[in-house]
């Protein structure tokens, strides 16, 4: 919920733009318009019979800003909820009042760069109207907007800045900053984007309550696949979009008091993965390396912190700190000023006693000089009757001088105590000095303190990629080993076949040797007694060959003679002998 005071300063501006005259009042029906205005941006029902019946009583001149005030209260800010666009309504008092107040053709920043600077003056401005913000809040602001830049802070400009500051009022109110942060006087050498980016990277964190943005992998609930989202952390929520320029919102993560974060080992190739766990669902993220999985781990549980402490947001919690802190030291000042000037107010007191005495002892002494004196003229008639009066005298004088070396002494004491009192003042200023030299010191060693760890931090990083890579290539270069001795395993087995496979193709190829030669003797048996066979065929069908009737065609010859039949009938014993010997052959 927005706080009252914060909607309050942005509808100051607006009326007091609308305040043309200065003189602290504006016409009713420009109070319409703002009223009108305002329940538009903020989501509420406007009642224009309201502001009527409200100022019925005062239908002459304009309304001034005491008979607004309650007017708003009741029927505008008692009814506002959560649920309105507080930029959108930052805008529209921007609007009303920015071009009456500065021209913002004349700075380097945009406009709006000039309504963010706006925003932020009202942020961290005092809740005193008319509305400013003292030295130490402009210093913070600077500090954060050099830092956001990535440049230097030069005290030693601040100091001179600070001091013209303090001879004018101490002070700038809302056009005044513009134009200090629009002139680019504390950020000279940086482009006006880079200040634009600054300007916009506070105005997230002091305005939109962005404590941490960046891209990470999310796991989808439907289909389990991961996509790359950018990511914005509030103090109650975690959005995220489609790219950095927040155009297209993909969802929230509603956080509340009950979710918790957690670190998850490595899965399904994804490294760095912690898990978001609210009441109905679980969200898996994943990110880069583990640097940013510990400081986004740290940030959502600092949000959940604060949500069951009931705190607020980190920076309005650091500006209540700042404002106590001033006034604690405000009230230390008044306490010391109040003391120095008892310890004066005393001081003097005692001056106008010992003065008082001073003149009593300058009356007591012409006193008794005259006295002395009488006495000395009468003496010399009266010595004898006398004397003893005189020696009494005496005796008074004595117990005078006492008197008045005793007063001495208390006056001596006195003016020592005054010394002493002088030498603490001066004791208690040279310890304001040590002490604000002594934090100027802590700050300073914070500072680097802050620069080497850092450093360290880097270092780390690096140290940690080196690691990984070397990892990597071990885990790389065994992988290869494993591959090319499982290679040689298995060029060894098929070796191992081969020779097996050789030896009994050897074998086998002996045994095929043995059966040629079997096979030769065989065919060298058979051809012989086949040569035998024809032989005593031929011998026998010469014999028994019967007396035909000659052909007509010439006689076939062979190497024994005439043949016995015709080149016809040789033909047909071929195919009837190679028909036997293919049935004995099939046979075996």
């Amino acid at each position: 919920m927005w706080l009252r005071e914060e909607l309050l300063k942005s509808i100051w501006h607006a009326f007091t733009a609308l305040d043309v005259d200065q003189r602290g009042k504006v016409s009713k029906s420009q109070l319409k318009v703002l009223s009108h205005s305002l329940c538009t941006v903020m989501n509420i029902p406007h009642d224009p019979v309201a502001l009527e019946e409200h100022f019925k009583d005062d239908d002459k001149g304009p309304l001034s800003n005491q008979g607004y005030m309650p007017y708003l209260n009741k029927f505008i800010l008692d009814k506002v909820q959560e649920d309105f666009d507080v930029l959108e309504f930052n805008k529209m008092c921007w609007t009303l009042c920015y071009k009456k107040n500065i021209c913002t053709k004349n700075l380097l920043i945009s406009d709006n760069s000039c309504f963010k600077v706006w925003c932020i003056f009202n942020f961290l401005s005092e809740d005193k109207y008319p509305l400013v913000i003292i030295t130490e809040e402009i210093e913070y602001f600077l500090r954060k907007l050099t830092e956001a830049m990535g440049s230097g802070w030069s005290e030693e400009k601040f100091a001179s800045y600070k001091f013209q500051l303090n001879i004018k009022k101490d002070c700038l109110n809302a056009w005044e900053l513009i134009e200090l942060v629009g002139m680019i006087y504390f950020s000279k050498g940086m482009s006006s984007q880079m200040l634009s980016m600054g300007i916009n990277e506070i105005f997230q964190e002091f305005i939109l309550d962005v404590l941490k943005q960046g891209y990470m992998m999310k796991k989808g609930h439907m289909r389990k696949n991961w996509t790359e989202r950018w990511f914005v952390l509030q103090p109650n929520s975690l959005s995220y979009y489609m790219c950095e320029d927040l155009a297209e919102k993909k969802g929230v993560i509603v956080l509340d008091r009950n979710c918790c974060v957690e670190s998850v080992p490595d899965k399904e190739g994804k490294k760095c993965l912690f898990i978001i766990k609210c009441t109905d669902k679980s969200f898996e993220i994943s990110v880069s390396d583990k640097k940013k999985k510990q400081e986004w781990i740290q940030a959502i549980q600092t949000c959940i912190q604060l949500l069951r402490l009931g705190l607020p947001s980190p920076h309005r919690e650091a500006r209540l700190r700042r404002r106590e802190l001033r006034q604690r030291q405000q009230t230390e000042e008044g306490n010391l000023t109040g003391k120095m000037k008892e310890l004066q107010m005393a001081n003097e007191n005692k001056q106008r006693q010992l003065e008082a005495m001073r003149k009593k002892m300058e009356e007591a002494a012409a006193q008794a000089a005259i006295e002395e004196h009488r006495i000395m003229k009468t003496q010399l008639d009266l010595q004898d009757r006398y004397r003893l009066d005189l020696e009494k005298e005496k005796m008074v004088r004595q117990q005078m001088e006492e008197q008045v070396a005793q007063k001495s002494s208390e006056l001596e004491q006195y003016l020592q105590r005054v010394r002493e009192l002088e030498d603490m003042y001066h004791r208690l200023e040279e310890a304001l000095e040590d002490e604000r030299q002594a934090k100027h010191d802590e700050e300073a060693m914070r500072k680097l303190q802050d620069r080497l760890l850092e450093e360290e931090a880097e270092k780390r990083a690096e140290l940690e990629q080196i690691h990984l890579q070397q990892q990597r290539a071990l885990c790389q270069t065994q992988a290869e080993k494993q591959e090319l001795v499982a290679e040689q395993l298995a060029k060894e087995r098929d070796l191992q076949a081969a020779m097996q496979q050789l030896e009994t193709l050897e074998r086998e190829r002996q045994g095929a040797l043995q059966q040629y030669e079997k096979v030769s003797k065989k065919l060298e048996r058979a051809s012989n007694k086949t040569k035998t066979w024809k032989d005593k065929v031929a011998k026998h069908e010469g014999l028994v060959r019967l007396i035909q009737p000659g052909h007509k065609g010439p006689q076939r010859m062979t190497n024994w003679g005439p043949a016995s039949f015709t080149d016809a009938e040789l033909e047909m014993r071929k195919k009837s002998w190679q028909e036997s010997k293919n049935q004995g052959a099939q046979a075996q």
